[in-house]
């Protein structure tokens, strides 16, 4: 089967996204960018291939009658078994490679000792993250880094008072491992986790409509179809890292441009607000740039602004939304400069400011800072499309559809939940058209 992929290098999140010769997508992926744009360019590919097999299942599954009313259940199942024993298998590489660079440490009088508080630390862990893992968790994030990390350090913490161990020989050890460990690949075969992955999915099924060696064979048929990767396109904020000839990059403009386009036809307008930079596009009836506007070099406004906000106020970059809907007033601030914003920030809370109604007001700032590019590429006309990882930010969301009804009327907004690969799905689509056309 031929493939085209597209990878967006953003400055936070790097996204793959693989359609097929019809333009029908295959599969997504996305993970952390971390600077490494090699890496972060193979994991969000390795991510969108495993998604594309997933969907290959879920076309042979549903093409039996008797499966219908299952499929989605069982997929659901098979993804959750599989990411579980893809997060176990880096976990233990994890596990060794901590385990190896703390080897260097056993001149000291704490080789033995530090060893066996390695092997305290990742056994909790793996009770711990398992849980993740089970039908109806929630998960915060599902970059591995994000996962392992934070769990990593508060058992750490506890086993290395309880066995009278610097908690920052941990730490670094750690700081170390999890570098070499993201850098490389996946020890086993996908193949081969997936099929583990679907003899416990089976396992734990009682009501199966079908023989389950049916769903077997269909399973393993779809993993073996060949993706032929016959053309990428990159595109992005690290796009010049990747190692592709010239033909095969393509401007994030374009990219988001058409990629809007193929979610929404009817769209005219595109603002999309990315980690480094904001961008008002306007396109064609094709989907074909005519304008553009974006921001100066500054990252107020973008998504690099907001993790500095979170940072300040020492919570989760996905925090910021919910928190800010809970406002009963918005702040106004007054500096959209991420440094003074900070500083702003600080003062207002010293002054008895819920932390709701000011996180409201920087919503506010950051949308009318986005409403003023747009107007300098044209303003909005006809269908309006939202994209980049602030379009998932409810609080943004909310004050960017009322400035818009405030200043351009009654006008259809777009924000597709996958709105988060639109570079990539509009890269794709020019790999393919590099090829079919």
């Amino acid at each position: 089967m031929k493939c085209f992929i597209g990878i967006d290098l953003g400055s936070t999140t790097t996204k793959a996204v693989m359609m097929d010769s019809d333009g029908e997508v295959l599969g997504r992926g996305i993970t952390n960018s971390r600077s490494n744009y090699d890496t972060a360019s193979k994991v969000s590919k390795l991510e969108a291939v495993v998604s594309a097999r997933l969907e290959l299942c879920h076309r042979a599954l549903s093409a039996v009658p008797e499966m219908e009313d299952m499929v989605e259940e069982l997929l659901t199942a098979l993804e959750r078994n599989f990411r579980l024993e893809l997060f176990l298998n880096m976990l233990n590489d994890l596990k060794e490679t901590c385990l190896h660079n703390a080897a260097d440490l056993r001149h000291a009088n704490i080789g033995k000792e530090l060893a066996q508080a390695l092997n305290d630390v990742f056994g909790r862990m793996e009770t711990q993250l398992s849980r993740l893992f089970a039908p109806g968790a929630e998960r915060k994030s599902d970059f591995f880094r994000d996962l392992a990390g934070s769990v990593y350090m508060n058992q750490a913490e506890d086993v290395a008072e309880e066995a009278g161990l610097p908690f920052d020989v941990l730490i670094n050890i750690y700081d170390k491992s999890i570098i070499e460990t993201e850098n490389r690949p996946p020890a086993e075969d996908l193949a081969a986790t997936f099929v583990r992955a679907l003899d416990r999915v089976i396992d734990e099924q009682e009501d199966l409509p079908v023989e389950p060696q049916l769903v077997r064979d269909l399973v393993k048929d779809s993993l073996e179809i060949e993706l032929e990767e016959t053309f990428v396109v990159g595109t992005g904020y690290g796009r010049v890292r990747l190692p592709f000839p010239k033909e095969h990059i393509r401007s994030e403009i374009l990219c988001h441009g058409l990629g809007a386009h193929l979610m929404y036809p009817k769209t005219r307008t595109v603002l999309d607000i990315g980690g480094q930079d904001t961008k008002g596009i306007q396109v064609d009836e094709n989907g074909i740039v005519v304008n553009f506007q974006m921001n100066d070099r500054c990252a107020a406004g973008c998504g690099r602004y907001l993790g500095y906000i979170a940072d300040e106020m020492n919570i989760g970059l996905h925090e910021l939304g919910p928190i800010a809907m809970k406002a009963t007033k918005s702040i106004r601030i007054n500096s959209t400069c991420t440094v003074f914003a900070g500083a702003e920030l600080r003062d207002r809370l010293a002054m008895g400011e819920k932390r709701a109604d000011i996180l409201a007001g920087l919503h506010r700032a950051i949308v009318l800072r986005a409403i003023s590019i747009i107007s300098r590429s044209g303003g909005v006309t006809s269908e309006f499309t939202f994209t980049g990882g602030v379009a998932k930010n409810e609080a943004a969301v909310k004050e960017l559809r009322k400035l818009i009804r405030e200043n351009y009327g009654d006008v259809t907004i777009n924000i597709d939940p996958d709105s988060i690969y639109t570079g990539a799905l509009g890269a794709a689509e020019f790999a393919r058209r590099a090829v079919e056309h």
